[in-house]
């Protein structure tokens, strides 16, 4: 087993909790390759619960279920809820296709909110993405959510600027504020027989933050998959977190793209979000997407194609 470091000394900060590959949908461009035919893996309900009240003493403010379709998984509003009664924020990476009265219930709660992907304004074009006719449902519920006044983000993922922005247009219209775009990236479905190319990703991935699979491994981020560095089934949370393997899994992505810290290419450290709530403008809680800003230079998309 793995040698922890003082709790103190573990500064992770965000975790994906990454549920199920189960989804109604098969988009072409997934990340990790869900779908219809996918699982919940092996970890409990208990697990989940064991992997949160741990998150929560190491100073955890804030997770994203996501998966698959995070809805689908048997247990996730009890994972949320717990989440929350642990003082942790939650974001629900949703495809909205389908959403339960007792889903609306609990998005409502003060600490949650939503995030999903949305390819086109044209449903036909929207459609070809997902593989199912998904599009009028996901819009309807992204205007029904914010009616209910929960916060909801969007990712626009795609190749094609023309159809990026019109995606974008269209949901401003609607009353999305929080939009961000980024290129497909080559992991999952995306990569079809290739094996998945460490350049693809943006070299921060495990720096204050790490994500859980179905199964309990822990790669350094969603994208990041084929990276375990360690299983929350076998170890604590915190030994996996400040153990060496991580160490390891994190200098060889950034070494991967060329650099030691987050400095841009000037020297400069990247400007933080001058209106994050915290008094300390540079406080990396001053707004939850930048838990995941894969790419080259960096982008705004959430972690899901």
């Amino acid at each position: 087993m793995a040698t922890a470091l003082p709790v103190e000394q573990t500064t992770t900060g965000f975790l994906w909790l990454d549920l199920t590959r189960k989804c109604q949908l098969e988009c072409v461009q997934c990340y990790n390759s869900s779908g219809p035919d996918g699982d919940h893996g092996t970890m409990t309900r208990d697990d989940w619960f064991k992997v949160l009240d741990q998150a929560a003493e190491l100073g955890v403010w804030h997770i994203t279920l996501i998966g698959g379709e995070p809805t689908m998984h048997p247990h996730a509003i009890e994972i949320a809820s717990r989440a929350l009664t642990l003082g942790i924020k939650v974001e629900v990476y949703s495809n909205l296709v389908h959403v339960p009265a007792t889903w609306w219930d609990l998005l409502q709660r003060e600490g949650m909110s939503l995030a999903t992907s949305y390819y086109s304004d044209n449903a036909s074009e929207h459609n070809e993405v997902t593989r199912r006719p998904s599009h009028a449902r996901t819009r309807a519920n992204i205007i029904k959510a914010l009616e209910l006044g929960i916060p909801v983000r969007a990712g626009i993922v795609g190749d094609n600027e023309q159809r990026m922005e019109a995606a974008k247009a269209d949901l401003q219209s609607i009353g999305v504020s929080r939009i961000g775009t980024d290129h497909i990236r080559e992991f999952g479905r995306a990569c079809g027989s290739q094996n998945p190319d460490a350049t693809n990703l943006c070299g921060g991935c495990g720096d204050g933050r790490a994500s859980i699979d179905p199964t309990g491994e822990v790669p350094p981020c969603v994208f990041s998959t084929w990276m375990g560095v360690g299983n929350v089934r076998e170890d604590s949370l915190t030994s996996i977190l400040s153990g060496p393997a991580l160490s390891e899994a994190v200098d060889s992505l950034r070494a991967d793209w060329g650099k030691k810290d987050k400095d841009n290419d000037q020297g400069q450290k990247q400007p933080c979000n001058p209106d994050c709530v915290p008094k300390n403008p540079c406080d990396p809680r001053c707004e939850p997407n930048d838990a995941c800003r894969p790419g080259t230079p960096r982008s705004e998309c959430g972690p899901k194609n």
